[in-house]
């Protein structure tokens, strides 16, 4: 080869080369994630959904622009819909079936979606409500996320939530959802403000920190509206409580539920504000933005007024309680927007979807129950269209809490309800005895099913405890096995009982303090609400105090003061998985109820 071809072949290759480069450096980089999840906001509580006067201008500029899952369901209530969208596997499958009694919590050994985006170099934030267990290993930073911003339990009025933000202390004076007292990394921290601003806010902080430093980013927002109690600012709610009521879908006349219409007119806010930061930041073209519900209205009277012709709310297994809204949006990827995708999806599709797109593909994913929607967001074949689902929660795992969905039918009522949900919306006429063959598929399909999960619905899921990273740890109710307790109420009456799962995981000398109000509210065990009351509202008249590990352990019981503060005992622990029981008894040795708040620290 001669000299001058020679050099002419380099230059050719180089400028190739050079192409390559400046081709991959030009491209764009990963996508960005926001998935923003409201909680207890009804399919028809949108004004792009035909509701009659509630006005969501940002929601309905969101739904113009995206894809719209029009068929999509999640769990009724709010926990096993969380667990399923951070795993993509199924609520009996990953443990967290409910929203208490230990139920809230996923397995430890299913990784979630922020552990997976960490690994592949993103950044991770979670703002808002998480209830998905408080102890570790549970916690949100326990599972990849790191930047937290949260609460503990099911809301900030929840008996594990900070004191300060407590509905019964006597020293707020503002609504709970007002300069609340937060999770921030780890360390209570009161915020300004009202909530649901709040998470937004500091979301976009978060976003504009990672645009800066050239960090793709993973932002889980899940609002703590529109869930109660009702409080919002009165400019929200006012448009609302000036109509007073509203002809509802049976023509008689429902009280308009302002307070909740309100927040979530203040979800729409937010979502403008968001919108305006990602298109001021050049942010939106190339982030993927999921927005939906975590489950069907909690306003009887907002289902009542309009439910986007379906029946129930939330809790139910008719539609009303499980099929909520679903829009996606990613402007760049070259997916066509501004359409509708009919074909049954749940939330346990989100997990595959999104590492799909995101180019993710970890070589410890933990096989998912849900399939990735890239096929029908692309508008290539997809191999699922006759799937069957199943929508199941509860406590006890037994058969058939549960509806069954398969194309436009619903299975539900042990298998003896029907429905067409294409022609009978409303869930109105049980047509099971017309179509036998149908409800045999489908029941048979659901038997299989229940039989596969059972087994790993039973695997208990243990707190941590002398972790040498986590030297210190506060369990609360709604993470033992016992009595349903995550309320004000609950903590008010101070009579529910409940043991914890724990694994010890180093042996040593432990310090496990007991106490029937929070740690830091400074409060005698036999205090009532009010300050210094032996007697009066929530007043328990606690004497005595045990402790005991494993089902079979020694019992330590202990005589307490009346104006102590909480119990302490100190002990050696043996490493491995048992069960602590710790209870307050009266004077004669009766059962009160369990200590609501234990603290379990390993001493050096």
């Amino acid at each position: 080869m001669n000299i001058i071809r020679k050099s002419t072949i380099i230059r050719q290759y180089l400028f190739v080369l050079f192409l390559a480069v400046t081709t991959a450096f030009a491209a764009p980089g990963r996508p960005n994630v926001i998935i923003v999840l409201t909680d207890d906001h009804g399919y028809g509580d949108i004004g792009a959904h035909g509701h009659p006067f509630l006005k969501t201008p940002n929601m309905d500029k969101l739904h113009a622009e995206s894809v719209r899952f029009t068929d999509f369901h999640v769990a009724p209530m709010c926990s096993p819909t969380r667990g399923q969208l951070m795993t993509g596997v199924d609520a009996m499958k990953n443990g967290c079936t409910f929203v208490n009694t230990g139920r809230s919590m996923v397995r430890e050994d299913i990784p979630m979606l922020p552990k997976y985006f960490t690994d592949a170099g993103y950044a991770t934030g979670i703002f808002g409500k998480w209830h998905l267990g408080d102890s570790y290993p549970y916690r949100p930073q326990d599972r990849g996320f790191q930047e937290v911003l949260t609460f503990r339990g099911w809301g900030l009025s929840a008996l594990a939530g900070s004191w300060e933000g407590s509905p019964l202390n006597s020293k707020r004076k503002v609504d709970v959802y007002t300069n609340p007292t937060l999770d921030h990394n780890g360390v209570n921290t009161l915020y300004p403000g009202f909530s649901g601003d709040i998470w937004f806010t500091e979301a976009m902080k978060f976003m504009a920190e990672c645009k800066q430093n050239n960090k793709p980013f993973f932002v889980y927002l899940p609002d703590n509206l529109a869930h109660v109690p009702d409080c919002v600012p009165h400019k929200y709610s006012a448009p609302y409580a000036a109509m007073k009521t509203w002809k509802g879908t049976d023509g008689k006349e429902v009280k308009v539920p302002a307070a909740y219409y309100g927040q979530i007119a203040n979800i729409d806010e937010n979502m403008g504000r968001l919108e305006d930061f990602l298109t001021k930041s050049g942010l939106k073209d190339n982030t993927i933005v999921l927005f939906f519900s975590d489950n069907g209205t909690r306003s009887k009277e907002a289902s009542e007024i309009y439910n986007g012709g379906m029946r129930g709310h939330k809790t139910e297994f008719i539609d009303g309680g499980h099929r909520v809204y679903c829009f996606f949006r990613w402007p760049q990827s070259g997916i066509k927007h501004g359409r509708d995708i009919n074909e049954l999806t749940e939330v346990q599709d989100m997990a595959p979807t999104l590492l799909e797109l995101c180019g993710i593909n970890p070589a410890n994913r933990y096989p998912m129950d849900g399939v990735s929607w890239s096929g029908l967001l692309h508008n290539t074949p997809w191999p699922y269209a006759d799937r069957k689902l199943v929508v199941q929660y509860g406590v006890l795992g037994r058969k058939w809490d549960a509806a069954v969905p398969w194309q436009k039918w619903r299975l539900l009522d042990k298998g003896m309800s029907l429905y067409n949900v294409a022609k009978d919306p409303h869930q109105d006429t049980n047509v099971a005895e017309q179509n036998p063959a149908v409800v045999k598929a489908m029941a048979s399909h659901y038997d299989e099913w229940h039989q596969a999960v059972s087994a790993t619905y039973k695997n208990p899921r243990f707190i941590h405890i002398g972790h040498p990273g986590v030297p210190e740890v506060i369990m609360y109710p709604g993470d033992w096995q016992g009595d349903c307790n995550d309320t004000a109420f609950g903590l008010e009456k101070g009579a529910t009982k409940g043991v914890w799962d724990i694994e010890v995981e180093t042996a040593g000398n432990y310090r496990v303090e007991l106490s029937r109000w929070p740690f830091e509210s400074g409060k005698a065990l036999t205090e009532g609400v009010e300050p210094g009351s032996s007697t009066g509202r929530g007043a328990r008249p606690i004497a005595q105090a045990t402790l005991k590990f494993g089902k079979t352990g020694k019992e330590q019981t202990v005589k307490t003061s009346p104006e102590q503060k909480q119990v302490t005992y100190e002990l050696l622990l043996p490493a491995g998985n048992t069960i602590l029981d710790a209870k307050f008894l009266d004077v004669g040795g009766k059962l009160l109820c369990s200590a609501f708040y234990v603290k379990v620290t390993l001493l050096k």
